[in-house]
């Protein structure tokens, strides 16, 4: 829009305003920009756009309308974990909402991974903290943090959360991707695996994912792994028309007490990606 009202010259300017050093190609429509070291938040042409847009000023963009009639609507990863909020919490746990950075032991000793190079995290640059050196993985260490914060409340303490986690992806543009999930924890004076399988099954009804006796590629099943955040023959992949979507089971009583917590805890953690 400013370019239709502007033109490329103009654009060259407003970038100088900016800080960005730019010029016209020989053909007179494309735009060369340098970006400063100094410039750490110009990651993709869109920040482009925006300073221009700052230079050239929001109040003078002129407003128009659109040329074919849309409806509105909301984003349908937004809406569906919006249900399954609403759903979860009708069963009787409460939500949290947990920072999405957290520390490197969060996610490798205190879930039992001795080096944390094998979690496939995002590390942050120069962090100022060091609650705050890493993208979370995994919703559990957040979870289990408002579990011991809350300790002290009657038991037994149920949470859950539905939030977006950070996985390295070499194939997307930035080298990384938004995972959204579900992670649910149940603690109390016994595990109550049962409770977390309850609410396993309640999700994937509410979803109309049938269970797969016979563990074909229709339906959702568990099959046993090992992993070292979970107690040995207490744990399993959730398993959903073919694919692994999550985890499910006790936690191991190390992990427990590197969170500070005396009470047995399950887990069930699933992603809801492949429901849209």
């Amino acid at each position: 829009m400013v370019k239709k009202y502007e033109g490329p010259e103009n654009i060259v300017a407003l970038l100088t305003k900016m800080c960005l050093k730019s010029e016209l190609s020989s053909n007179g429509d494309d735009i060369k920009v340098n970006i400063p070291p100094t410039r750490h938040d110009v990651i993709h042409a869109c920040d482009i756009y925006e300073d221009v847009a700052i230079a050239y000023g929001y109040n003078n963009i002129r407003r128009t309308l659109p040329k074919t009639n849309t409806i509105g609507q909301q984003f349908p990863l937004n809406k569906l974990s919006d249900f399954l909020r609403m759903s979860i919490a009708e069963a009787g746990f409460t939500e949290a909402l947990t920072f999405a950075l957290c520390s490197r032991d969060d996610l490798s000793t205190k879930l039992g991974i001795d080096l944390i190079e094998k979690v496939p995290a995002v590390h942050i640059e120069n962090p100022k903290t060091l609650e705050f050196q890493v993208c979370r993985t995994t919703l559990i260490p957040g979870i289990l943090k408002t579990i011991t914060a809350n300790k002290k409340m009657p038991l037994p303490i149920k949470i859950f959360e539905v939030a977006d986690v950070v996985l390295k992806d070499p194939e997307t543009e930035v080298g990384a991707r938004n995972e959204r999930r579900i992670c649910a924890v149940n603690c109390n004076k016994t595990a109550g695996f049962e409770i977390v399988h309850g609410l396993l099954d309640k999700i994937m009804l509410l979803l109309e994912v049938p269970w797969s006796p016979k563990k074909t590629s229709i339906g959702y099943y568990l099959k046993a792994m090992d992993d070292p955040a979970y107690f040995p023959g207490r744990c399993a992949q959730v398993i959903c028309n073919g694919s692994v979507i999550g985890k499910i089971g006790v936690l191991h009583p190390n992990v427990l007490a590197k969170f500070e917590l005396t009470n047995p805890c399950s887990a069930v953690e699933i992603n809801i990606h492949p429901f849209l």
